[in-house]
């Protein structure tokens, strides 16, 4: 076993020798950490329909501090939650998250969580160009058509929520806003994955989430003055369940990036649409339009095209680098 240079797990030799193994194990926390990032979707829908946003931000910063802050003290790496040499970088990832999260709330608040998913689908598509466009990533002619594809998905799906007459009619303001937060928070989302893919070059996966949470936590805390909504103590463990499930899922999504190329798992955001539909129904009796799942199921088959072009030309096989040291 080969002993880690940047405080992060040791990685087995039989890893070493396998390669493929790291491709799987990126999409596994990609998969988890959708699924939690979902559930904590269902918590800001509930508490946002009494809360103002500012402070449903402020106990998601909170309270995600506390899981970074105990993994690693357990593992006596708290140190490393802390140190940064990238301390500006942090910054603006904190910033370009914080508004993402405000939109993306603010979206959740309004209109039904299958249809702010499927909105969101937007973002991967965008990392997909970003990686391209900033990163200098190798995108093939096969990704950038899915690339387009999967953005005819989305306007599919936003064809509901942007029919300017049909709003006129039956539909109110808030929820014309709500969809327009969420394709907002698309576009930040992305910016934000393409941040996180340049910081893990120098920077820890304990620190990137802590600062993260940081600057959401003071984000937020800034509205308190304006608008406070008082709990009750079920919805104070809701907040606190809300922060805690961010926080593990962030954990989880920044060390999936340590494994693979972001515009190869960024298609695995597309399994969120699963639970939403389930979660989505299951708490609040929300049935998305039939639009929104025409929509959706053309980004999805655009997602796993990239995959199925990419394993046919044994990309996904291919000696990732190192995830256990900064180049």
């Amino acid at each position: 076993m080969r002993t880690c240079e940047n405080g992060l797990s040791p990685v087995p030799q039989r890893l070493e020798r396998l390669p493929g193994m790291y491709l799987f194990k990126a999409i596994g926390l990609k998969l988890a950490s959708a699924f939690l990032f979902t559930v904590m979707s269902v918590l800001v829908r509930d508490l946002g329909q009494r809360a103002p946003v500012g402070e449903v931000v402020f106990f998601r910063g909170l309270f995600a501090i506390i899981p970074v802050l105990a993994i690693y003290a357990w593992r006596g790496e708290i140190w490393d939650a802390i140190a940064t040499r990238s301390p500006f970088g942090q910054l603006l990832r904190g910033l370009i998250s914080a508004t993402g999260m405000y939109a993306n709330f603010g979206a959740l608040a309004r209109i039904p969580i299958a249809d702010v998913t499927a909105i969101g689908f937007a973002s991967p598509l965008i990392t997909v160009a970003l990686a391209a466009l900033i990163l200098k990533e190798r995108v093939r002619i096969y990704r950038w058509s899915a690339v387009v594809v999967g953005f005819g998905g989305v306007i599919v799906m936003l064809l509901p929520h942007l029919d300017v007459g049909k709003y006129a009619m039956v539909a109110t303001a808030a929820t014309t806003f709500g969809s327009l937060l969420a394709l907002c928070s698309a576009f930040t989302n992305a910016a934000a994955q393409i941040q996180t893919r340049r910081l893990v070059k120098t920077e820890k996966t304990a620190s990137i989430v802590f600062y993260f949470s940081v600057v959401c936590a003071i984000g937020g805390a800034v509205t308190l003055p304006f608008a406070w909504y008082t709990p009750t103590a079920l919805e104070l463990v809701q907040f606190v369940m809300l922060g805690v499930l961010g926080g593990v899922g962030h954990i989880l999504l920044t060390q999936s990036y340590r494994y693979a190329t972001a515009s190869v798992i960024a298609p695995f955001d597309y399994s969120t649409m699963i639970w939403a539909l389930l979660l989505g129904y299951w708490f609040f009796g929300e049935v998305p339009g039939l639009l929104v799942l025409i929509g959706a199921a053309i980004v999805i088959a655009s997602g796993l095209f990239v995959i199925w072009r990419e394993r046919q030309l044994g990309l996904l096989h291919r000696e990732p680098e190192d995830p256990t040291t900064p180049t």
